[in-house]
């Protein structure tokens, strides 16, 4: 009952929003939501990546714009493995509804804020603020009467907030929570670099070609009892329309970080994975381990990754692609030695083709692989039957470094009933190799003692199965 109040109260302000933001932007009978420099979560925001520096909406005074994401799925998903480690028992059924809050305020002529709040998602039960920056696209607010200002700000784009990282293109692609109309399958890719970090960001754009620097102070949770290093990210690239028919976009990105505080560039994604409860063991909680079909290479302490994306639509038919070189090491492993460092992989490659009269249809496929050297491990064999308190060590293991890698193939197609409601339905399949390293610190321990690797789960690893989602976006 007491969530039940949560979630009405929710809806009940989300209303009252909706109907003052109605009221203020009702003109001549016409409801006008549209910002300046936006990309739109709706179906207009497909395939678009930064906000452009085309000025197409007119600035007539502050305005306010509520909007929101909600995403709903079946799943029907198996899983096996080597039988090392039991798998929990799972079944076709609906997944958490999930629910975003988005507002948006143009307070000036080229200033525009944003703040995005998770409602539903699957690693917190209770609403809380994913991120927000203020954006900066001119400077006419300042009444500077300055030519060069002007000159500069026609190329520039200033972002300043808590908020997510401008490092490579894959991220513009990806479901964020509830917000799936973007992403034309199910899940996100196996490395799913995603953080939220306090930063700034200057963007230059002109004629096709871009150029981003970033700065961010390497936190995802921000305080001052905690130290690290500040991160470096950038991105350079070209997008060009050719002809009616033709777009090409190629971008190289790059994030480093020497000595991170608390963020992960792979791990910073709190919403979740849409692949609820597979390869996972009895009894675990889908709250608190949400990261099913993900590999997180546990660079905590220091990170160099680069990305490379390659972008081409003809007419209907569209290819993207990303090649990921990841470097770094846990805050473990500097310490042991600052000098070594682990490599992680990734190849991410998307075929999809889109057809009606606003291309409201698409089919689809997607390759993913990720591959690289996960870190040593040890730990303890415990004797569950002697009780806390008491020396119930038993014994203990290690792994050293090993070779592991995780594949992906998914099928979808998608029909978006409004430019604000898509459904999709797919299929996806998911393999591990090289997880047969991790089976002796399992299969090894004393009669009656438990422990081992986590890992050994995935030995002979795989998941496969259908998932239809529900999409709106507004």
């Amino acid at each position: 009952m007491k969530n039940l109040y949560k979630i009405t109260g929710v809806f009940a302000l989300l209303l009252t929003m909706l109907a003052g933001n109605v009221m203020a932007q009702k003109i001549n009978g016409v409801f006008d939501r549209d910002m300046q420099y936006m990309r739109y979560n709706d179906q207009r925001g497909v395939n678009v990546f930064e906000t452009t520096k085309e000025d197409t909406v007119g600035f007539d005074g502050m305005k306010v714009r509520v909007g929101a994401d909600f995403a709903l799925q079946m799943q029907g998903l198996g899983h096996s493995n080597s039988g090392a480690v039991a798998l929990a028992e799972i079944h076709p059924g609906v997944n958490l509804p999930t629910a975003n809050l988005n507002i948006d305020a143009q307070l000036a002529d080229g200033v525009r804020v944003h703040l995005q709040t998770y409602l539903s998602s699957r690693h917190h039960n209770d609403a809380w603020v994913m991120g927000g920056y203020l954006q900066i696209d001119n400077l006419n607010f300042l009444n500077l009467n300055s030519q060069l200002a002007d000159n500069l700000m026609d190329v520039l784009t200033i972002k300043i907030g808590q908020m997510e990282l401008n490092y490579g293109d894959q991220h513009f692609r990806r479901t964020n929570n509830a917000y799936a109309l973007g992403n034309a399958f199910m899940g996100n890719t196996i490395m799913d670099a995603f953080a939220t970090e306090m930063a700034m960001e200057v963007m230059a754009q002109k004629n096709g070609f871009l150029a981003v620097g970033g700065l961010s102070n390497g936190k995802l949770n921000q305080g001052v009892t905690s130290t690290g290093n500040w991160s470096v990210y950038g991105k350079i690239g070209v997008d060009k329309q050719i002809n009616d028919d033709l777009r090409a976009r190629l971008t190289g990105s790059v994030y480093h970080n020497s000595n991170l505080a608390n963020s992960n560039l792979y791990a910073g994604d709190r919403a979740g994975s849409r692949f609820y409860s597979v390869m996972d063991v009895p009894g675990h909680s889908p709250t608190s381990s949400f990261r099913n079909g993900r590999v997180n290479p546990d660079f905590t302490g220091n990170i160099t990754a680069f990305m490379i994306n390659p972008f081409v639509k003809f007419k209907g038919l569209e290819f993207f692609g990303t090649y990921e070189v990841s470097n770094g090491a846990s805050k473990g492993e500097m310490a042991a030695d600052n000098s070594e460092t682990r490599q992680w992989n990734q190849l991410n490659a998307e075929l999809i083709y889109r057809f009606g009269k606003n291309e409201q249809f698409y089919v689809g496929g997607k390759y993913n692989t990720a591959w690289g050297t996960n870190s040593a491990q040890s730990g303890n064999y415990i004797d569950p039957t002697i009780p806390d308190g008491q020396n119930n060590v038993v014994g203990t293991w290690d792994v050293a470094q090993a070779s592991v890698r995780q594949n992906r193939v998914e099928v979808a197609a998608g029909w978006y009933m409004t430019r604000n409601v898509m459904m999709k339905a797919g299929y996806v399949m998911q393999t591990y190799e090289g997880y047969d390293v991790y089976n002796a610190s399992v299969t090894g321990a004393p009669e009656g003692a438990v422990g081992g690797s986590v890992d050994a789960i995935y030995e002979d690893g795989k998941f496969n199965g259908f998932m239809i989602e529900a999409a709106i976006s507004f």
